[in-house]
């Protein structure tokens, strides 16, 4: 029984490493584990940390099935929350549960979260939950959401131990300065942490 259990061990461990070698998004037949309980990066703190209005345009990156996208549809409302996925499944399973909770301020756009299809200024906030590390050019993505933020926006990337595309704090904080994103924030310990980032100061502003 030992060593079944040391294999099944070294089977999940060689799974976990071969997955954060090849980002990828969590298939959507694999949804059950982005519907599990989030422990540590709780809704509550990632209202803490985003302090949404009313009013806002909420970009979310992979949002799975809406774990956090009900509430944040709800905190901005009258504004909106555009769901943002590469796969069709995750956005539909989304919009389902959001018609059926009767919230009509969630939109979704299917595409690659290394070339965004909005334009420049276009969001007050972005969101990416479990979600930076999957995507195989993270610095892209980074450059990217910088490039849709209005220059008064913000980034929250949430990130927790054990999942095995986890992207550190030290590592987000340097990719985010390489994309002009700082960080100016973090809730919760480094195993399991909302970290805000803020598009960083031109020399123009920092003049002014």
């Amino acid at each position: 029984m030992r060593r079944v259990a040391l294999a099944g061990l070294a089977a999940v461990a060689g799974g976990a490493l071969w997955w954060r070698r090849h980002p990828s998004a969590c298939p959507y037949s694999q949804r059950f584990w982005v519907e599990a309980p989030h422990p540590l990066i709780t809704r509550a703190r990632l209202h803490e940390i985003l302090r949404p209005a009313p009013g806002e345009r909420i970009l979310e990156i992979g949002p799975g099935t809406g774990y956090y996208t009900l509430d944040l549809a709800r905190w901005v409302e009258p504004g909106e929350v555009t769901i943002f996925d590469i796969q069709q499944e995750m956005l539909d399973h989304t919009l389902r549960r959001a018609e059926r909770a009767g919230i009509a301020n969630v939109h979704a756009t299917r595409g690659d979260a290394q070339r965004l299809p909005f334009a420049d200024a276009s969001f007050d906030a972005a969101v990416l939950v479990a979600v930076l590390g999957e995507i195989p050019d993270q610095d892209a993505a980074l450059r990217e959401v910088a490039r849709v933020l209005k220059p008064s926006g913000r980034l929250i990337v949430g990130e927790l131990a054990g999942d095995p595309h986890m992207v550190t704090l030290g590592s987000l904080e340097r990719r985010g300065a390489a994309a002009g994103l700082r960080l100016s924030e973090r809730r919760g310990p480094r195993i399991g942490y909302f970290a805000r980032l803020e598009p960083s100061l031109g020399e123009a502003d920092s003049a002014a």
